[in-house]
């Protein structure tokens, strides 16, 4: 998940969880707890739960 937001954070800032599920064959509950891993570690990009509207929105950026 990491390889993947941070090759698309250039051209989108805003992902919402089921749609990254879709690409990475994830549910969107499994992107919803890796993006928060994300958020608590330094992992080269900042994530920030952004808004839900029917699915999590999450801010990346590089």
């Amino acid at each position: 998940m990491l390889a993947f937001l941070s090759d698309r954070a250039g051209e989108q800032t805003y992902f919402k969880s089921r749609l990254v599920g879709d690409e990475l064959d994830l549910s969107a509950k499994e992107v919803g707890t890796n993006m928060t891993a994300l958020q608590e570690h330094d992992v080269g990009i900042t994530v920030e739960k952004w808004g839900y509207s029917s699915s999590t929105t999450w801010k990346v950026t590089a």
